[in-house]
């Protein structure tokens, strides 16, 4: 399911929120929220329901699913005191009422793997194909620092495998720790820097799970 509204594209294929073409941070739980709704638009659909999907066989408080609507509102830009795109049915439940297109998917379009890159707090999607590191504005991952090269460094990424290259910068790449002159491949979890600038390869599981982390 591919589904654009205002700034935002949903893709359940990738399992990835974009808003302005930007991956947005969202919990599991929001996700899901979302996903159902955007499902189902307009229909509405009661507390019960929701809370059966998001939470099977499991009690759970009014709050968590009032804080999984907040999550997803935010994430979606949709306005808490006045909502335009996810309405609350008072005495019922919830619906997604803003203009929704079904979108294909190209096949010129750069997919996402289940590769990210952990820096901070920070999540980046890495796409199938060549991701370039560095300061060039045009880059998969921009690192603005004066040690680190426009083109810095690549991510080759074919399916489960992802290849680390340096590209001839003037302060090198390092992987384990030493300088890497070859390309290296990356394992999940596997720390590499850049500069000054440390990151760490995750690879997300095969459920798809959405990388809560702040925050895919």
């Amino acid at each position: 399911m591919r589904k654009s509204f205002g700034d935002c594209l949903f893709d359940s294929e990738t399992r990835q929120l974009l808003r302005d073409g930007r991956p947005v941070p969202l919990a599991p739980k929001a996700y899901a929220l979302l996903e159902l709704l955007l499902g189902r638009a307009p229909q509405a659909i009661s507390k019960e329901e929701i809370c059966e999907e998001l939470w099977p066989k499991t009690f759970v408080s009014d709050s968590s699913l009032t804080n999984a609507v907040a999550e997803a509102r935010e994430a979606i830009g949709d306005r808490a005191r006045d909502p335009t795109l996810i309405r609350t049915v008072h005495g019922f439940g919830y619906a997604f009422v803003g203009a929704v297109a079904e979108e294909q998917a190209s096949a010129g379009r750069p997919r996402f793997s289940r590769f990210r890159l952990a820096l901070g707090n920070q999540r980046f999607p890495l796409f199938e194909g060549e991701n370039v590191l560095g300061r060039d504005p045009e880059a998969a991952v921009v690192l603005d620092h004066g040690s680190v090269s426009r083109r810095h460094a690549r991510i080759i990424v074919r399916k489960d495998i992802a290849i680390l290259e340096d590209l001839k910068s003037r302060h090198g790449t390092f992987l384990h720790g030493a300088r890497i002159d070859s390309p290296s491949e990356l394992k999940d979890g596997d720390v590499f820097v850049i500069g000054p600038i440390s990151m760490t390869i995750l690879l997300l599981s095969g459920s798809g799970s959405t990388d809560s982390g702040l925050a895919p």
